[in-house]
């Protein structure tokens, strides 16, 4: 009985964090704390599922919802002579079945893959690709013209672009593929799935301390420089204005980006740490400080030559290298096996939020793709543009103010 006096309903998780709790108090005056904290991790395991991320808000929720564990992408392109009011029609059924996700609970014809497990912070965002708004007539926005070639680019046309980009985080991989098995079942007839791609990270407060930078597979801290929410400039870099049907909705640039990771396993630690620009184990600047501390271009180390050096992928990247260019970054972590050569297929799944690609992906990246020592080690494969527009009223749904303004 509970202390309320009502029956108490076991579930396989609660067995679990029982015996983990028990385990607990065993193991805990043998070998420390230490160990007792790793046990109650089981617990905590049980709180991250039973995160929730509101889906309505003025900004879709994948856009400033923090690191997740596990990040899908897909792009779906339309069926051939789809009209806008079947498109509208996909897009309330998402927005339904977004709701519910998100809140942990089944949608219409559910197959139960995801029962018991909760929300696990799951957010759905969408957004429309320029190939979209030409099937619609829409004028496209010059913010969405295609991102140019840039040297070593191997893009595989087959895995980049599409009419529609789905985002979905999560820190359950359960939830986040039942959540794609449900968006791409009620969209058949209109929309099938032209490619998708899905990565990881640590588990944020369980495998990791809540907040901690996510590593990458170069073992690099990877995002440290992000710009903050109420940071002075942040809306004005992160979200849009034009068009109209875009008002506080963003760009969103997607790079499936491999890691050399064979050729930057023959580097020296110190080498690695100065192509990066920081130190490998804190991700503290070169110049000195925490993780946090700013960048110190002009800083010399003894003898003579900058501690943060002309080639470092920090000062490359930096917006005072790139006349103010911000955007905000997410990243996961992907491995898909060897390639024939027998060299690791894996690297990062990039993802870039911003006002204007024109001035903020592009004109980045322009720079890193002359000028960055890392660009030495890692290759873009695919790419791809899309318009996120604006989140939804609890009486809206995804995508709104796009078709009301045909």
């Amino acid at each position: 009985m509970s202390a309320a006096g009502a029956p108490r309903r076991f579930t396989r998780r609660g067995v679990l964090a029982a015996t983990s709790a028990a385990g607990v108090a065993a193991v805990a005056g043998a070998v420390g704390g230490d160990a007792a904290a790793s046990v109650l991790r089981g617990e905590r395991a049980e709180e991250v599922g039973g995160r929730r991320i509101p889906f309505d808000g003025a900004h879709q929720a994948g856009v400033l919802a923090p690191t997740a564990a596990h990040g899908w992408f897909a792009a779906f392109d339309l069926a051939p002579g789809v009209t806008a009011r079947q498109l509208e029609a996909l897009l309330r059924t998402w927005t339904r079945d977004a709701r519910l996700l998100t809140a942990g609970e089944p949608v219409p014809g559910d197959d139960a893959m995801a029962l018991g497990h909760g929300p696990s912070s799951l957010t759905i965002t969408v957004g429309f690709g320029a190939s979209l708004l030409r099937k619609l007539t829409m004028a496209v926005p010059a913010e969405l013209a295609a991102i140019p070639p840039f040297p070593r680019d191997q893009l595989d046309p087959g895995r980049g672009d599409g009419d529609i980009g789905v985002l979905l985080t999560a820190d359950d991989a359960v939830v986040v593929a039942h959540a794609l098995r449900a968006l791409s079942r009620t969209a058949r007839g209109t929309a099938a799935v032209r490619w998708q791609m899905s990565g990881f990270n640590a588990v944020d407060g369980v495998t990791v301390a809540k907040g901690a930078t996510p590593r990458n597979l170069m073992g690099q801290l990877d995002g440290t420089g992000n710009p903050k929410v109420g940071e002075p400039g942040f809306d004005t870099h992160i979200f849009a204005t034009d068009p109209g049907w875009m008002r506080g909705g963003s760009y969103l640039v997607f790079r499936r980006i491999r890691m050399l990771l064979d050729a930057w396993d023959t580097l020296s630690r110190e080498r690695q740490e100065q192509i990066v620009g920081r130190r490998k184990d804190t991700g503290a600047p070169l110049s000195g400080g925490t993780e946090f501390t700013p960048f110190d271009l002009g800083k010399q180390i003894p003898g003579g030559g900058l501690a943060i050096g002309p080639g470092a992928h920090v000062r490359q990247a930096a917006p005072a290298s790139n006349g103010g260019a911000t955007i905000l970054r997410k990243g996961f972590s992907y491995f898909d096996g060897l390639r024939p050569d027998g060299a690791p297929d894996a690297g990062l799944l990039f993802l870039a939020f911003q006002r204007d690609p024109r001035d903020g992906f592009t004109r980045i990246q322009q720079r890193l793709a002359l000028a960055d020592e890392l660009s030495r080690f890692i290759v873009h494969e695919t790419s791809a543009l899309f318009a996120v527009p604006p989140g939804t009223s609890s009486h809206g749904y995804l995508g709104q103010s796009l078709l009301e303004a045909l």
